[in-house]
């Protein structure tokens, strides 16, 4: 007994990177419009920053975020910005 298996051509994978935000923003659901922004290269190379906050502050935060429109790391962006500010 032997069995036939055919392979089919694989798909074509993207390389270019994916903007998650915009990816979300597209496939929040088809009952409102959604825009999805041109993915803009930042200024200079991202660096990515972990921290551990408490669960309070965190709620606080994010509620604030989302009564503002604004992205939490937009906002944190803001306030390291104002407190650590370009030496000269």
């Amino acid at each position: 007994m032997s069995k036939k298996v055919q392979f089919t051509k694989r798909p074509a994978v993207s390389t270019a990177p994916v903007n998650a935000d915009a990816w979300v923003n597209a496939n929040q659901g088809n009952d409102r419009e959604t825009k999805v922004e041109t993915p803009v290269m930042p200024e200079e190379p991202m660096k990515r920053l972990t921290i551990d906050i408490p669960e309070t502050l965190h709620t606080r935060v994010k509620s604030q975020c989302a009564k503002r429109g604004s992205k939490m790391a937009d906002e944190i962006r803001a306030l390291l910005e104002t407190h650590f500010p370009p030496s000269e």
